[in-house]
């Protein structure tokens, strides 16, 4: 009994003692708590997601503001690739239009005969005997202003149904250019044009109110320009004259030694692509003659038949802008600039009359020869008109001294004779230059 007893009170001491720790865990537990409550009222773990929170705010903010630059940078590029295609969509149009006209320009360029089909566009019957005429005159290339814009814009204000005389200078002919362009102005002619090679001679046509066009700087032609001979100066004009063409006008070429007596326009035909003056001093020379070549060791064959007419003038010739007329410029200037001693006017005859041949190519250009009386050669008017009553009666469209040195003098003589009426005017120089 007695050790029963004994063990039921120990029983309760530890029971007691149990709940006597407990109870101080307890009361710590709060104190503790308590403790932390003052010195973190938000808790220990608040501020720590609150700076979570913050970081991801600002780490969201900065993609958002991120996002929306490289969108900014995206719209932009965009743009500019779609302007970057604009522009290629329009050289890629240009081009198309530069080959449209270049295939057609092909098609111009095609057999004569075959390019008259195209134009008809139908085949044509054989009429009765001798009623049938072949057609001669070239289509006219489209013109192309981008070749010359400046020069386009003066031809656009100072041709007239896309012609106009074309003359090339320089200060070694600024007297026969006065007489040039007095002449001009005196029979009405409003469409010409001075090309100027100088300074001097652009000068002196702004001060004379008279239309002159300046060329851009090229080292090679300006060279030839101020310091050339008038051959060499007469090269050029090949070279120059191509554009005006191109641009889609006909052009008289005309040397600076040409009196004017009627406007020239009122006497072409323009019927072929090259009409020009003729250095032939009759009829026989001009147009054409049976010339007998007489080799007497041939025997029975001794004779033999040539045709022959004297050359054209390249001083002065009325040119329309087709393909075989452009031909023609691109040969003589290929030639001339390839071998300087060539002179400029054999070397135009050569290209428009030499017939194809084993390894050349004839040019198949149509031509003109000028009247001799109208459209006169110095020879002509000192050899064989001022002598004759009758042919001194007739009123010619031009008198070119080009067989004479004494230019001027002879220039103002022949002014003197036609324009005047001094019938003496021309008596007293001789028909040659001795």
């Amino acid at each position: 009994m007695a050790s029963r007893r004994d063990s039921l009170l120990n029983r309760e001491k530890g029971q007691s003692g149990l709940r006597s720790r407990i109870l101080a865990a307890v009361v710590v537990g709060v104190l503790l708590g308590c403790f932390f409550a003052f010195l973190s009222p938000h808790g220990l773990f608040a501020s720590s997601d609150s700076q979570t929170d913050h970081n991801l705010s600002n780490r969201f903010s900065e993609q958002v503001v991120s996002s929306e630059c490289e969108s900014t940078e995206r719209v932009n590029e965009l743009k500019s690739d779609v302007q970057s295609a604009k522009e290629k969509n329009y050289e890629l149009k240009r081009e198309v239009r530069s080959l449209k006209e270049k295939l057609l320009q092909a098609e111009q360029g095609k057999d004569h005969a075959q390019q008259q089909v195209v134009v008809l566009d139908e085949k044509q019957k054989v009429g009765p005997f001798g009623t049938v005429k072949g057609l001669r005159t070239n289509p006219t290339v489209i013109p192309d202003e981008s070749v010359n814009p400046r020069l386009a814009k003066i031809l656009e204000k100072v041709a007239i149904n896309k012609e106009i005389i074309a003359a090339l200078a320089n200060k070694n002919v600024k007297q026969e250019l006065e007489v040039w362009f007095t002449n001009i102005k005196r029979v009405g002619i409003p469409n010409y044009l001075v090309v100027a090679l100088d300074d001097t001679i652009e000068e002196f046509c702004k001060s004379n109110d008279v239309p002159v066009y300046r060329r851009d700087p090229d080292e090679g032609v300006d060279k030839i320009a101020k310091t050339g001979s008038n051959h060499a100066v007469s090269g050029l004009k090949f070279r120059i004259l191509r554009e005006f063409l191109q641009l889609g006008y006909s052009v008289l070429l005309s040397d600076i030694d040409i009196v004017y007596v009627q406007n020239p326009f009122d006497h072409l035909y323009r019927d072929s692509d090259v009409e020009s003056m003729s250095d032939g001093h009759d009829y026989e020379t001009a147009y054409g003659f049976n010339d007998v070549f007489d080799e007497p060791k041939m025997g029975w064959a001794r004779y033999a038949h040539t045709t022959r007419i004297w050359v054209y003038n390249s001083g002065f010739f009325y040119i329309r802008p087709t393909h075989p007329s452009i031909e023609l410029l691109d040969r003589v200037a290929t030639r001339l600039s390839s071998n300087p001693k060539l002179w400029d006017q054999s070397v135009f005859n050569q290209e428009l009359f030499y017939p194809s041949h084993p390894g050349y190519d004839g040019l198949h250009a149509s031509k003109r020869t000028m009247d001799i009386y109208l459209f006169m050669n110095s020879k002509v008017l000192f050899k064989t008109v001022r002598k004759d009553d009758e042919l001194k009666k007739l009123k010619p469209v031009v008198i070119h001294l080009n067989y004479h040195p004494d230019k001027f003098e002879r220039m103002k003589a022949v002014v003197n004779f036609y324009v005047n009426g001094k019938q003496d005017a021309l008596d007293g120089f001789p028909d040659g230059s001795e």
